[in-house]
């Protein structure tokens, strides 16, 4: 863990108990563990994080949590999204410069990412966000409308996300990539703050991508390509499968 000066990084595990298809995942056990552990585990071999609290709008969680010792932050369970949980977590600890919001149903979550993720918010006081993709190969996930798609400009900042297979290739372009988004976000303070007051935007209705509301509102994002492909957990057979790579 970082012990940095002026800066200071915090990572944000979120851990609902209201899961639609799997109620309960933070603490359905993998390997012996509950499964926000393992995240929270990963975390702890970062070198950029300053601190690491679990957000939580649940006593069994929080309950789960301080007895393999994380720090726990109690939230609301009314928030929208994923980010107004973040934005209330951080607004319990003033001297946070930035944040980093880590999905809590990735147990095998590259430490090396998290950091490379706050490095590149640290490097550039014009970005806003900083995320990541992976390279996508298989047309059958371009097509899927789970896999959210992200374009990017030659610096790369990303142009738009979409559920949609993107850009459409109409003609050959030997240099084109497609990418893979990870649902991982580092934020400037000063910018998560805003970013919660800001009212759903068009297209983040339309495609229900949180990410479009920063781009319609001018922000850059950052993306990192990571040949991290650590898989989440939606299901009870995708913990199954995880366990299986644990074991």
């Amino acid at each position: 863990m970082a012990t940095s000066g002026k800066h200071r990084i915090l990572g944000i595990i979120p851990a609902r108990w209201a899961s639609t298809r799997f109620p309960g995942k933070p603490l359905h056990a993998i390997a012996g563990k509950p499964l926000v552990q393992h995240v929270w585990e990963r975390c702890q071999r970062c070198k950029v994080l300053d601190d690491v609290v679990i957000a939580t709008d649940d006593s069994r969680i929080e309950k789960a949590c301080i007895e393999f010792g994380a720090k726990v932050v109690m939230t609301s369970a009314d928030h929208p999204t994923g980010t107004d949980r973040i934005a209330e977590a951080a607004s319990a600890l003033p001297d946070v410069t930035h944040v980093i919001n880590i999905q809590g149903d990735e147990p095998l979550i590259d430490p090396e990412l998290i950091d490379q993720l706050g490095e590149a918010l640290l490097a550039d006081s014009g970005i806003s966000i900083a995320t990541a993709a992976n390279p996508l190969t298989d047309d059958a996930l371009v097509s899927d409308p789970n896999v959210v798609k992200v374009v990017l400009a030659l610096n790369g900042d990303a142009l738009y996300f979409s559920r949609s297979p993107l850009p459409y290739r109409r003609s050959e372009s030997p240099e084109l990539q497609l990418y893979r988004h990870k649902g991982i976000y580092a934020y400037r303070r000063d910018f998560l703050e805003k970013f919660v007051t800001w009212a759903p935007s068009p297209l983040e209705l339309a495609e229900s991508l949180e990410q479009l509301r920063a781009l319609e509102n001018g922000a850059r994002i950052k993306v990192l390509i990571t040949s991290d492909e650590s898989p989440g957990v939606d299901t009870l057979e995708q913990a199954q499968q995880i366990e299986a790579l644990l074991r």
